[in-house]
């Protein structure tokens, strides 16, 4: 598998683009490979996808552990390399432990998930895979979370499952050509193991 789009430069940019390129360089681990180098093919949307994905990164009202579990998760269930790749070293600095993101990256229900883990789990998995969430669900989500890291959770999972189609789509690779850390599932495969 190839990436379908060149490597876009900083050189190549037009001068217009170029602030918004200094602001991915100072959060991107990748440069402006990873997700940026197919959005920059489109400034306006990237702009605003960036400040959108600047609030769910780093201003959001959901904690970090659990921001990054929710953006494991919705790697796994895309299969996405890269941002699997990419958010793995974010998570464990944010204190996700590696127990938990191993058998998530095996689609197993992690069994040493903390209580919020687990609702964050199970919050996501519902609404990813069956685009709903049950009512005792969202009260429990809303009862420990508040209604704000709900909503604030939700548009997480959303946008990363658009982050998900934009590297699947354009192919996005290991940097360096190392490993992909995820087995390639079928979605039914994905969802029966991730829903048991």
């Amino acid at each position: 598998m190839s990436e379908r789009l060149e490597q876009i430069t900083y050189a190549s940019l037009p001068d217009a683009v170029r602030p918004l390129a200094d602001d991915i360089l100072k959060v991107s681990s990748a440069a402006l490979g990873g997700p940026y180098n197919a959005l920059l093919r489109s400034p306006d949307m990237a702009r605003r996808a960036f400040d959108f994905l600047d609030y769910l990164r780093f201003k959001t009202s959901v904690n970090k552990r659990l921001n990054e579990l929710a953006i494991l998760i919705q790697a796994r269930i895309a299969n996405a390399q890269y941002e699997w790749w990419a958010h793995e070293t974010i998570a464990r600095k944010a204190g996700l432990s590696d127990a938990v993101m191993r058998e998530l990256q095996q689609c197993q229900r992690p069994a040493s998930m903390q209580a919020d883990e687990r609702l964050v789990y199970d919050y996501c998995v519902q609404l990813s895979l069956n685009h709903r969430v049950p009512d005792a669900l969202w009260q429990e989500a809303v009862d420990k979370m508040g209604e704000q890291a709900v909503v604030d959770l939700t548009v997480l999972s959303g946008t990363y499952v658009m982050v998900s189609m934009l590297l699947n789509a354009t192919q996005v690779g290991i940097p360096g050509g190392g490993p992909e850390p995820l087995e390639v599932l079928s979605p039914l495969e994905i969802r029966q193991r991730l829903l048991a």
